[in-house]
């Protein structure tokens, strides 16, 4: 027998391969055994860590005021589905940007006008990158 540590998502896993013998001129069959680590307890519900509320979404638009849709992550702007002066509903796309040969669209937070396209089909962008302004 023969035991190797095997690291899978930083996780460390011992292995013990077994080399078993088959009928007599057959070839060696290996059987591998793995050894899990114990699982972590469960604690009881009155003990559990609270739950991570989830972040607020991006504020709407108040009165005379615009809000800024920016780039989520970099990549390329592959089309702006939106004109400045026009009116656009929450979760109306507003432009599709490929980052990781995915293609993501990118969607209105809050109804809304279009004040300012600030890029155009084939344009890069970085996480942060201002991408249209809404009033």
């Amino acid at each position: 027998m023969t035991t190797y540590t095997i690291t899978v998502n930083g996780k460390d896993y011992d292995v013990a391969v077994v080399k078993n013998k088959t009928m007599a001129g057959a070839a060696a069959a290996i059987t591998p055994k793995v050894v899990f680590p114990a699982a972590a307890p469960v604690l009881p519900a009155s003990v559990a860590a609270p739950a991570v509320p989830a972040p607020a979404p991006a504020p709407a638009a108040a009165a005379g005021n615009a809000y800024q849709v920016a780039a989520p992550m970099p990549g390329k702007v592959i089309a702006v589905k939106v004109n400045i002066g026009e009116t656009v509903r929450k979760g109306q796309e507003l432009l599709i940007v490929e980052a990781m040969k995915m293609h993501n669209p990118i969607l209105s937070q809050a109804d809304g006008v279009v004040q300012s396209v600030c890029v155009k089909a084939g344009d890069p962008v970085q996480t942060g990158t201002k991408l249209v302004s809404i009033s």
